[in-house]
């Protein structure tokens, strides 16, 4: 399994609108592509008072079916994530490959 992870520091003056935003509209656009099996949102705990900092965990079996996402979708819904919020919400994402749960 990989995880996407989307970590996200989005100004205080435009967290809750969003956050509502990343709920109702964002995070249901990336699950109906299809690549993702589960979504979750994190708000990331610290003691900067410069924003919140959230973190979107979605997770997809493979690599492959990642890069599917990267090719064929990713583009399109991170341009309406920045032509929505420009730098009042600057994300920056990480890969993870999860070696085992219990």
């Amino acid at each position: 399994m990989i995880i996407y992870n989307v970590t996200v520091n989005v100004d205080e003056s435009i967290a809750k609108e969003w956050l509502s935003w990343m709920q109702e509209t964002h995070i249901p656009e990336v699950m109906t592509t299809g690549i993702f099996l589960k979504s979750q949102i994190n708000r990331v705990i610290t003691q900067d008072d410069t924003g919140s900092t959230f973190a979107i965990a979605y997770t997809c079996p493979s690599m492959k079916d990642l890069h599917q996402y990267q090719i064929n979708f990713a583009t399109e819904l991170q341009q309406q994530h920045v032509a929505r919020y420009g730098d009042k919400a600057v994300a920056f994402r990480t890969l993870m490959e999860v070696i085992q749960e219990y």
